[in-house]
Parts: C-alpha cells; structure tokens; sequence
C-alpha cells in the first residue's frame, strides 16, 4: 500500500470527507473521473493527493498506474485557527478556521 498526504490545507474537514467518500475502494481511473465532475471545493485538492499517491507507487514501488485502486482514502482534523470577528453592541464571536490532513493510499487491484 503506498500513500500521500496533503496536510494543513485550509478546508474543513466534513467538506472534505464528503468528496473522499465518493472515491473510496473505486479503481484510480474511476476516482480521477468522479474527481474531475465533482463540483466541490475540497475536488482539486483531492485529486492532487490521488495524482501524488499514483506518482509514488510508479516511482517508488514500480507498480502499474492501470492495476491501482484507492484502497484508502480518509481526512482527519489539522489545528483550527481562532479567529474574532467584531458584533453589536461591543461583542465579539468566535470564528473557526478549520484545517485538514487528506491522506489518500492506493495498492494493486486483488484478483479473486
């Protein structure tokens, strides 16, 4: 299993979960199509992560780009920025500014 991973990228987590869970166990031809049609933000940076961890599998591991299927593909929460925004009347509320860590990992197709 070879994997990537894109970490402090400024995108929520629960936005980028949505677009990592369509491409999960797909085959890598499957997942760059469902990437490039996908109309969310969190698409491109995911697709670099899958175009990387298909560059070190062919570079590093001298596995075939074809035999690829992403056989793991998660996201978990990087640091949150505390940020304040100014209110009425004196007041102040909190703004988050979420981070993610998008890991993607790719392993040659299984024949059964």
């Amino acid at each position: 299993m070879v994997s990537a991973t894109a970490k402090y990228v400024r995108l929520s987590p629960r936005k980028a979960r949505q677009v990592v869970d369509l491409i999960r166990g797909k085959s890598v031809q499957d997942a760059r199509a469902i990437l490039m049609l996908t109309p969310r933000g969190a698409a491109p940076i995911v697709q670099k992560v899958l175009a990387s961890a298909i560059a070190n599998a062919e570079n590093n591991n001298d596995m075939v780009a074809d035999d690829l299927v992403v056989s793991a593909a998660y996201v978990n929460e990087g640091p949150t920025l505390k940020r304040f925004k100014p209110r009425a009347m004196g007041r102040a509320t909190k703004i988050r500014k979420r981070t993610s860590h998008i890991t993607v990992a790719v392993d040659e197709r299984r024949e059964s």
